[in-house]
């Protein structure tokens, strides 16, 4: 399953990164997400624009100050 570190990646190329990473999963994969914020923003984005995003199975979690982890997963087809 991809991780996929955000937090060195400059905030406005983010979102496109992350799509273009989700786009090309397989169906039943999970994109996990390191960020240095809880990416509220881009689960209500995702919801709204990606058929193949389970919102349902999302799960994230902070590890430490700085560092949230968050599970993107893909419908199985």
């Amino acid at each position: 399953m991809p991780t996929l570190d955000v937090r060195e990646i400059p905030p406005v190329d983010r979102h496109t990164k992350i799509h273009e990473e989700f786009e090309s999963m397989e169906p039943g994969e999970t994109l996990t997400i390191v960020n240095d914020h809880e990416p509220k923003p881009l689960f209500y984005e995702m919801a709204a624009e990606v058929p193949a995003f389970d919102e349902d199975a999302y799960e994230v979690s902070q590890e430490s100050p700085g560092e949230f982890v968050a599970e993107f997963p893909k419908h199985e087809e």
